[in-house]
């Protein structure tokens, strides 16, 4: 889970900090050195780090805090304050230029996932901004590039334009006028990549940028090569002028040195992270919402958003009714499960509530598959079963638990914690009504 490891130790930093009442230069000085060192762990930029650090104790010594009733929290304020402004102080949208289509050029090292995330990106701008997208792959080097484009085209459904192994910049060119030929109205182009930088391909990337005039000039890093992201970063700067920088593999990154250290190095935002391997696991960068969860104060926005694109607005307004009509059956808990299944991993989703401390929930044994054996357990059931599952009988189960590869203990455990789901939504449909929740302008989950 992405900045697991820093995450925990900041935490356990202010966690020293709390009822101590007042506090002393010395305590605040102690901080900062658990501070710094759990930076440099998380390998984060040494220079940045002195300038962090340097920044947040001015702040921590002033009177606002040593006369505080709340010393701790006051400093807990300051470091988030100072984490935001470190990453970048708000979200950058994407550009699109003035010109139709908008070129978008992907630069970056081999094995940084540009060809994957060109498929993520497209995607997402199709279904965020309405944008008509065409793929462009110019990688002519690393064998079977293009055809990695193709596949990852079709599966999102985008059209990929290829000339084979010629001049990347005279395929960068005819890119545009297929593009206005087919009345799309984005390019983005995955260039090659190199094991390493060198003045032959920083000469050809920059050949295709002068070509096309992109809006955009995005460098994909891998998030986990931590202070390897941030040299990379800077090479391509200096080289390329990029507009924004991409993190790919952030939900592997325990460290989180990359996504504290990239901005302040480059001067350029961070404008997407990769987040996992679906085409659908492409966030924005929020730096107040990374800050958040950083300090262990959750990322409620980013779970709100998560469930209202996985979660069907029709199929909710159905549940509710049935909620109502106190009629919820396995049926409707097993399409509940499966929603959520789509917001992610169990201990992404815990990661993004507040008050969760990081540290203990990756020592946690959270089991993933549990939601994998309850959907096998409901599948293995008649669908008359599913909505009368009163009459399952032992030997029921016991054919049940054969079907789906469990036991009839777990039969019996899901059907436990079935009948305290039922219970829940029986007092919540009776709260609403008792309260007048509808009359009064309050909505019961899934009506807005």
């Amino acid at each position: 889970m992405a900045f697991e490891g820093i995450a925990g130790k900041l935490q356990n930093a202010f966690r020293k900090l709390s009822g101590r009442g007042k506090l002393t230069e010395a305590d605040i000085k102690e901080t900062m050195r658990e501070i710094k060192l759990a930076l440099l762990e998380a390998d984060v930029s040494f220079a940045v780090v002195k300038s962090f650090i340097k920044t947040v104790s001015e702040r921590a010594v002033g009177t606002e805090v040593l006369q505080s009733l709340t010393p701790d929290q006051q400093i807990i304020k300051i470091v988030n304050e100072e984490l935001i402004a470190l990453m970048g102080s708000t979200e950058t949208e994407v550009s699109f230029g003035t010109r139709t289509p908008a070129v978008i050029l992907l630069a970056g090292l081999q094995g940084a996932g540009k060809t994957t995330f060109a498929g993520k990106l497209g995607a997402y701008l199709q279904k965020r901004y309405g944008k008509s997208c065409l793929l462009v792959g110019c990688d002519i080097y690393r064998p079977a590039a293009i055809d990695q484009l193709k596949v990852v085209g079709e599966r999102v459904g985008i059209p990929v334009f290829e000339r084979g192994t010629q001049d990347p910049v005279k395929t960068a060119k005819e890119a545009i006028d297929e593009a206005n030929r087919l009345f799309k109205n984005v390019v983005i182009i995955d260039t090659a990549g190199r094991l390493a930088i060198d003045e032959a391909m920083m000469e050809e990337i920059r050949n295709v940028k002068n070509a096309v005039s992109p809006a955009e000039t995005l460098l994909v890093v891998d998030a986990m090569t931590g202070q390897d992201a941030v040299n990379v970063a800077k090479g391509f700067n200096d080289t390329l002028d990029i507009t924004g920088v991409i993190l790919t593999k952030l939900d592997g990154d325990a460290r989180g040195g990359a996504a504290l250290s990239v901005r302040a190095t480059t001067g350029k935002p961070i404008k997407f992270c990769g987040i996992g391997e679906k085409v659908t696991d492409i966030e924005p960068f929020y730096p107040d919402r990374m800050a958040s969860r950083i300090l262990g104060m959750g990322d409620m926005l980013t779970l709100i958003e998560k469930a209202q694109e996985n979660f069907d607005e029709a199929s909710a307004k159905a549940l509710e009714q049935k909620m109502r009509k106190n009629s919820f059956d396995l049926e409707d808990y097993l399409d509940q499960l499966r929603q959520i299944k789509k917001m992610g991993s169990i201990q992404d989703i815990l990661g993004m509530l507040p008050g969760i401390n990081t540290q203990d929930l990756s020592e946690a044994e959270i089991d993933e598959s549990i939601m994998g054996r309850t959907e096998a357990i409901i599948l293995s059931m008649t669908p008359f079963e599913r909505t009368h599952p009163d009459i399952l009988t032992s030997s029921r189960k016991r054919r049940i638990a054969k079907g789906s590869g469990t036991t009839p203990q777990d039969v019996n455990k899901l059907l436990k914690q079935f009948e305290e789901i039922k219970k829940m939504t029986r007092k919540l449909a009776g709260f609403g009504k008792k309260h007048g929740m509808k009359k009064r302008g309050f909505n019961l989950p899934g009506r807005r």
